[in-house]
C-alpha cells in the first residue's frame, strides 16, 4: 500500500538528554520523508546537546557524550533540517506529546518560527492505543509480524513506524469506530487529513497540553491552582499569573500561546504589559 498524499509526510524520531521539553535537548534526529509521488529521502543525524547525557538515559539509546561531541549542535543544523521539513505534515510514534513539541522548542530557541499550523500532525501511537493500546516494539510484532530490532535507536524506529501505519491502514480500512460524541465513523483512511483528525488531541490549545480548551472552545488551564479555569480571566484578575508564567519553566510553545490568547482580549495587552 502507498500512502495517499497531496504533499510530503516526514515520519521523525528523537534521542534526547530526558524527557523535559524545557531542560533536556535532541541528540539524535532521524528523518524518513515521503513524498506524493511515493519516493522517499531520509536524513539521521547525531546532535551535540551541549549538555551532559545523563548515564541512565545513554543505557536506553546507546548514545553517550563522547559519541557527539563533534557532531554539530542543533542550532547549526537547525537550518538544513528545516529546509528538509519545509512544505511536510509530520508523523511519528508519541510525537504529538513529546517529539513536536521538543522539536519546536529547539526551533525556538535558535530563533526558528517552525509552524506547525498548516501541519497535518499524525501520532501513529494515538492510533495505535485508541485500537490496539501497545508499545512500538509489540506494535511492530502485531501489525507487521516482524521483531523490531535495534530499538531506541532513532533510524530504526521512523521505518518502523511508517510500515506500521501502512498496516494499520490496511487493517482498519473497514472497521467502524464510535468517537467520543457517539458518532460512528471509520476514521483510520488513506488520507492524511483523517489520519490528523483522528490522532491529535484536539483538546489542547498548547502542544504539551497545559493550556486546554472546554466545551465552549476557549482556552482553561490543565493545571495548578487555576485548573479548568478561563485562561484571559485568570489574567485579568490576576496578571502577575502571566509573569510568572513567562518567567517560570514553561516551553516556549506554552509561553507563545499564553501571549497570544493576554493580547487578543481588547486592552487586556497593554493592560498587563503595564501592571508588569
Amino acid at each position: 500500500m502507498q500512502l495517499n498524499l497531496t504533499r510530503p509526510i516526514a515520519f521523525f524520531d528523537l534521542e534526547t538528554t530526558g524527557t523535559n521539553v524545557v531542560r533536556d535537548r535532541i541528540v539524535e534526529i532521524s528523518v524518513y520523508r515521503v513524498n506524493p509521488d511515493g519516493s522517499t529521502e531520509s536524513l539521521t543525524k547525531l546532535v551535540n546537546p551541549t549538555i551532559p547525557i545523563p548515564a541512565e538515559v545513554s543505557a536506553i539509546h546507546g548514545i553517550k557524550d563522547q559519541d557527539v561531541t563533534d557532531a554539530p549542535t542543533f542550532a547549526q543544523l537547525a537550518p538544513t533540517l528545516n529546509k528538509f521539513l519545509q512544505n511536510c505534515d509530520l508523523a511519528g510514534y508519541n510525537s504529538n506529546k513529546f517529539d513536536v513539541p521538543m522539536l519546536i522548542e529547539e526551533f525556538l530557541r535558535c530563533g526558528i518560527q517552525f509552524d506547525i499550523k498548516k501541519r497535518r500532525l499524525v501520532d501513529v501511537q494515538n492510533i495505535f492505543h485508541k485500537m490496539e493500546p501497545r508499545t512500538l516494539k509489540a506494535a511492530y510484532r502485531f501489525y507487521c509480524g516482524k521483531e523490531l530490532v535495534d530499538a531506541h535507536e532513532a533510524e530504526t524506529d521512523t521505518r518502523a513506524t511508517y510500515e506500521i501505519l501502512l498496516a494499520q491502514l490496511e487493517r482498519y480500512e473497514d472497521t467502524e469506530y464510535e468517537d467520543h460524541s457517539g458518532q460512528i465513523t471509520k476514521p483510520v483512511k488513506n488520507d492524511v487529513q483523517a489520519l490528523y483528525e483522528f490522532s491529535y488531541n484536539h483538546n489542547n490549545a498548547d502542544l504539551v497540553g497545559h493550556i486546554g480548551y472546554n466545551k465552549e472552545g476557549k482556552e482553561i488551564f490543565k493545571f495548578g491552582k487555576h485548573k479548568n479555569q478561563l485562561v484571559e480571566e485568570v489574567f485579568k484578575k490576576e496578571p502577575q499569573y502571566f509573569d510568572w508564567m513567562m518567567k517560570a519553566d514553561f516551553p516556549l510553545s506554552t509561553k507563545n500561546v499564553i501571549q497570544s490568547i493576554m493580547l487578543r482580549g481588547y486592552d487586556l495587552g497593554n493592560k498587563i504589559m503595564k501592571d508588569l
